[in-house]
């Protein structure tokens, strides 16, 4: 796998290995990630309780998703960079939302800062990309 070449880049990987790792937590320990998340683990689940299930799809997910951002980094794919910046502005707003409306316990607001973070620091690095001088050979400032 190459190393990314840009600022906005090494963004997008360092995400993408966060992503990666916190989907195989919890695919492998289940209960660690609901506690880091602020949810409840009790000893026992009811029929009908499908936590369990639910958490192994948003793993799976998180897991993929980090694969699909490590090859983004790897391709310096910056028009994936830009569209993320946006998408991941909206997951803050309503992971921050569903904390204030006391749906999802007060920690999952950590969730929202990270997506919030990851955003503006993907934007910070984008614009300071494109305010670089591109040396030859580089791609950084290239669309697509």
């Amino acid at each position: 796998m190459r190393l990314p070449r840009s600022g906005a880049g090494w963004t997008i990987a360092v995400f993408g290995v966060l992503a990666l790792l916190l989907g195989a937590l919890g695919l492998v320990w289940p209960e660690t990630q609901l506690r880091l998340l602020g949810f409840q683990v009790p000893a026992r689940r009811e029929a009908g309780d499908y936590t369990g299930t639910f958490l192994t799809a948003a793993s799976m997910a998180s897991f993929n998703m980090g694969a699909y951002y490590l090859l983004a980094a790897a391709t310096e794919w910056r028009a994936f960079y830009r569209f993320t910046v946006v998408f991941r502005l909206v997951t803050f707003t309503v992971f921050t939302l569903i904390v204030l409306a006391e749906v999802a316990p007060a920690e999952f607001f950590g969730v929202a800062l990270w997506e919030g973070l990851g955003a503006v620091a993907t934007a910070i690095g984008l614009r300071w990309d494109a305010g670089r001088v591109a040396g030859p050979g580089s791609t950084v400032g290239t669309v697509g």
